[in-house]
């Protein structure tokens, strides 16, 4: 049983998920809508140049889930899966994910991207584990700060090398990764097959140059 690893955005759906939550808050009034719009733009041209300062971004983008309850939360992200998400969950997407289920393998995803935001789209895509940034909780409401190592760049192969200390049965032997992004090269380069999707210029300068497959889910 080898590891199926996928990063989430812009490669299992057609767009960032954490990029379109704070659209989703503007457009709901949770959040000033000036202030964050300009915010949450600013901070996505920096990912996308990999040149995102995490920890700022960090204190930027959950500040707001700080205001609401978890139940309340839920609502809203009810909403925001069905108006948002399930109309870019890529088909072609699903099928990989069904290749990979019938050959045996186990399905997990591993994105920079929160649990709050992140765990309902892994569960519409069926995987069988999902690694994200993980978010502290005190008296049902999300404390604003983040528990553990943040799973971006380099911090994905530090939490994956953690769940398979705690999952022995498991191993990079035979493991797939599928990404889009340069901020995953770290990871790309653990695995036994590496896979561009969809990706950026710098990652397929890479992949062509390594000899990686350039795929596209599109």
């Amino acid at each position: 049983m080898a590891l199926a690893i996928f990063d989430l955005d812009n490669t299992l759906i057609a767009g960032d998920s954490d990029y379109l939550w704070g659209q989703f808050m503007t457009h709901k009034g949770m959040v000033d809508a000036a202030s964050f719009q300009d915010g949450n733009e600013y901070f996505y041209r920096q990912y996308e140049a990999g040149s995102l300062v995490l920890g700022e971004y960090l204190d930027f983008c959950l500040k707001p889930l700080t205001r609401y309850t978890l139940d309340e939360l839920k609502v809203w992200h009810d909403q925001f899966m069905e108006q948002i998400i399930r109309p870019i969950m890529l088909e072609k997407a699903a099928n990989l994910l069904e290749k990979h289920r019938e050959q045996g393998d186990h399905l997990m995803i591993i994105t920079a991207t929160s649990r709050f935001v992140t765990e309902p789209i892994a569960k519409a895509f069926d995987v069988d584990t999902l690694l994200a940034i993980e978010l502290e909780i005190e008296d049902n409401r999300y404390t604003g700060k983040v528990v553990g190592t943040p799973t971006f760049q380099e911090g994905k192969v530090i939490r994956l090398k953690q769940w398979l200390q705690e999952n022995p049965e498991y191993s990079l032997e035979g493991s797939y990764f599928y990404s889009d992004s340069k901020n995953d090269l770290p990871l790309l380069s653990q695995v036994d097959h590496p896979f561009a999707v969809d990706s950026d210029p710098e990652l397929t300068a890479v992949a062509h140059e390594k000899g990686w497959p350039v795929i596209s889910l599109r």
